[in-house]
């Protein structure tokens, strides 16, 4: 899709990107009841705090109509040897799929990982059956499996 516009984005943006993760929370279904109704202003101020460590790539088609979203997190980890970037969600409307908007927001992480100097990029594909399109998908891309993740909810 030639006259697909991916952009990196930064709290200023912050609409647009929650309005698509929440999207993507939906289609999932098995995140859990701690994401609930996401409060934009608290989630943008935060982000607004942070910005140096999370930043998101939008997909727009030529009317400028949002496609898709993937957010990315900056990490440290001795086994990735320093700092690393973490896809903490990645999305595409269901009217954009199969049309490269994944691939090229994929490259644009890589991109952007380059730049900072990260020697990898972590993504963690959801485990049910019914998403093995989408672990093939970073498979496609480059991603080799290592393993569940796991998760506490603090209080």
């Amino acid at each position: 899709m030639d006259k697909l516009k991916i952009v990196m984005v930064g709290p200023e943006a912050a609409s647009e990107v929650l309005e698509l993760v929440a999207a993507l929370l939906r289609e999932l279904g098995e995140e859990g009841e701690e994401t609930g109704a996401m409060d934009v202003a608290q989630l943008t101020e935060a982000w607004r705090t942070d910005r140096l460590h999370h930043c998101a790539f939008l997909a727009y088609d030529e009317n400028l109509d949002l496609m898709g979203v993937a957010t990315v997190s900056t990490a440290f980890a001795l086994y990735a040897q320093g700092r690393y970037g973490i896809i903490n969600e990645m999305y595409v409307s269901p009217d954009h799929r199969s049309l490269g908007v994944g691939t090229r927001l994929v490259e644009a992480i890589k991109e952007h990982g380059k730049e900072q100097g990260w020697r990898r990029i972590d993504v963690t594909a959801p485990e049910a059956a019914r998403w093995e399109r989408t672990r093939k998908f970073y498979e496609d891309k480059g991603f080799s499996f290592t393993g569940p993740k796991l998760k506490i909810l603090l209080d």
